[in-house]
């Protein structure tokens, strides 16, 4: 069996990450400017306005991120089909003739959809916190004041203001609740997203260029892994549900906690005879 390069798109991913990553620290430092001894309406709408302004661009940002980097992923996946089955004598020259047929061109689309609706859950998610908790903070703030009759530094306690900062500061740190009720910080949560989703890409391409090429079975990639993963490196999989043998069928064995769970770095190169 050929073994294609292994796909990495650590630099890439780095990129996007850093750029939640500055823009939620934006955002952190723009609601430290309030002063929650006495917010006024019109302080806390400027403030708002700005988070906005900051997401706005983080979203245009991450749009043309996806775009960009999906289809790449997903090229590399046809070009290691090509290569592993010896259609090109080289990687090199597997990805000068790589090019999408109409299943791949359907699940590119298709992942390119779902990976801006992720990273827009993000953004939106984030924007909804602020915007609570810069409404709360407020108000607490003026009933503070209010209760003790005077405007002032001196009239709001030390753990009022403290919690009227963590109020803020926490509305920035979750970035979203996954299905688990599992809390992630944005950066966290986009990170994991997009290694996921180029993962997803590159290796739906390779298996849908393999079976156009009749290659019905799949070789798990080895790395060594040290959790659930390494009972299924070096194992053989069925493409097709169909497919003679007695194999695991490939579609049964994604999304599950073993292998091929969010972060996983296996891959599956395609052959036409199952030699393990």
């Amino acid at each position: 069996m050929r073994q294609p390069p292994e796909p990495n798109y650590e630099y890439e991913i780095a990129r996007l990450v850093s750029a939640y990553t500055k823009a939620m620290y934006r955002i952190a430092t723009e609601l430290q400017r309030l002063d929650v001894t006495d917010i006024t309406r019109a302080n806390s709408a400027a403030a708002l306005a700005e988070v906005v302004r900051i997401l706005a661009e983080l979203n245009g940002q991450s749009a043309e991120w996806v775009t960009r980097n999906l289809p790449i992923a997903a090229a590399d996946g046809v070009a290691a089909a090509i290569y592993a089955l010896g259609v090109a004598d080289t990687f090199e020259e597997a990805r000068r003739i790589a090019k999408f047929n109409r299943m791949n061109k359907a699940m590119v689309d298709a992942v390119i959809a779902d990976t801006q609706a992720d990273l827009l859950a993000v953004t939106q998610n984030v924007e909804r916190k602020v915007r609570a908790a810069v409404r709360q903070v407020t108000a607490d703030s003026m009933r503070a004041n209010m209760a003790r009759g005077v405007n002032g530094r001196r009239t709001v306690s030390r753990d009022i203001l403290d919690g009227l900062r963590m109020k803020l500061g926490d509305s920035v740190n979750t970035g979203i609740i996954d299905a688990a009720g599992r809390r992630w910080r944005p950066e966290v949560y986009v990170d994991m997203v997009t290694r996921t989703k180029t993962m997803e890409a590159h290796m739906e391409a390779t298996i849908n260029e393999g079976v156009a090429r009749e290659a019905f079975y799949g070789v798990i990639s080895r790395h060594g892994a040290t959790d659930a993963c390494r009972n299924w490196e070096g194992k053989v999989v069925k493409l097709v549900p169909d497919a003679p043998g007695n194999y695991p069928y490939l579609g049964d064995l994604r999304g599950g906690r073993e292998i091929f769970h969010p972060n996983c770095k296996h891959v599956v190169t395609p052959v036409r005879k199952p030699v393990e």
